[in-house]
Order: structure tokens, then sequence, then C-alpha cells
């Protein structure tokens, strides 16, 4: 099968890159340099949970599934785009905003909440303080049509407030429904209502988040 469309759905890591403010800063340092050493390498700290990642269960129940544990099959699918382009900051995606798309999500889908908060990423308050995040009912709804994972383009699928983001999370976590988070979700994405997802996080043991490299496609025929 020939690859028609493809689309990279990643954050670029550098050094210091934006990231949610409890955490600290991701730092990517020259380990070795071609010059002195012969050839050059990079050493990098972040948390699990910067940049483009997912959450896996382990995020939230120390009893669930670990990144590692987590079937690599459960990251790829069918995605249905949902059109969120022109929310307004610090808005909760909510069950009026699924609804249009009622007919089109099925069991065992993967959800794209395009904000374009991807296209806004820097040390702003509107970036880092002020991002739209998918409501209780909003999760709720989701949660009871069984898809497989969420993406959003913004911090975090919970809000930046206090209390804004426990709830989803246990619940679609509780659930097996994995959460990918500050990925690029790109105005092109509207060309199809659905594409072919695929989400490659880092196959680490004990976290329960990992950072990883997201791609959507369009096979010809």
């Amino acid at each position: 099968m020939k690859i028609k469309k493809l689309l990279d759905l990643s954050q670029t890591f550098y050094h210091n890159n934006p990231g949610y403010l409890h955490y600290g800063l991701t730092e990517i340092n020259y380990e070795t340099l071609k010059a002195k050493d012969g050839y050059t390498s990079e050493r990098i700290t972040l948390n699990t949970h910067t940049s483009t990642h997912v959450d896996a269960p382990y995020h939230h129940f120390p009893n669930g599934k670990t990144i590692a544990q987590t079937p690599i099959d459960s990251y790829i699918g069918s995605a249905v785009v949902i059109d969120l382009f022109d929310i307004e900051e610090h808005t909760a995606i909510g069950v009026e905003h699924f609804e249009p798309y009622a007919d089109k999500i099925k069991e065992g889908d993967i959800i794209l909440l395009c904000t374009g908060w991807g296209y806004k990423r820097s040390w702003t308050t509107e970036y880092v303080d002020n991002w739209p995040y998918l409501g209780v009912d909003g999760a709720q709804w989701l949660h009871d049509r069984k898809v497989k994972g969420i993406a959003i383009d913004s911090l975090s699928i919970g809000g930046p407030r206090d209390g804004e983001g426990l709830e989803q999370h246990e619940l679609l976590l509780g659930a097996e429904i994995w959460l990918a988070e500050e990925l690029f979700l790109p105005k092109e994405l509207l060309e199809y209502d659905r594409w072919d997802f695929m989400f490659l996080p880092l196959k680490l043991e004990g976290c329960g988040g990992a950072p990883g490299r997201a791609i959507a496609f369009i096979n010809e025929g």
C-alpha cells in the first residue's frame, strides 16, 4: 500500500522548550564534540510528560500498566478529526463539541482534538497557563463510546487550574484509554474526516509517560 499523504504530528524537543510549569526544564547538552572527542553526542534531561508524549495508566494508578506494558498496537488505528480550531482559551471541551461527530466516532477510534494550540507553542501565558482542555462531561462521552486513545495539541487533556484534570485522567486511564498530549495538529488534518494514526512512544518500564513521535497518513486507494 502506497502512502498518499503523511503528516508529522510531533512537536520538536529542544533545550528549554515550553512545557508544564510544574516540571523542570528540558535540557539538551553536548556530551562529546567532534572537534574534541572525534564524534558528537548529546545528553537529554526531561520529564517523561514533556513535549509530544503519551500517558499510560501508571501515570495515575500504581498498579496500572506502564508504557512498556501497553501493547504497541493500541497506539495505531483510525483517527477522527475534531475541528476545534476556533475554540477560546481555557475552554472545557464538552459534549456540545462532540455531538456533531456522534455518527462518525466508533468504538476503538482514536480522537484528535485539534484546538490550534500547537501553533501557539511558546513561553506565553496563553500557551502554558490558559490552554483549552477536555472537560469531565466530554471525557465521559468519549469513555462511553469506548475510544482507545485521545490526542490533544495543548499541554494536557486536563485544564491548567487545580481540580481541572484529575477526574478526566483517572476516568480515561482507568479504562486504559491512552492520552497523547502536546502534539502538533495542523489544519491540514481537516482535509479528511479520518486518518490512519500512529504514536510510537519510547519503551520505558516503570514509567507512566513517554515522549514519542506521532504521525497521520492517508493511503492511496
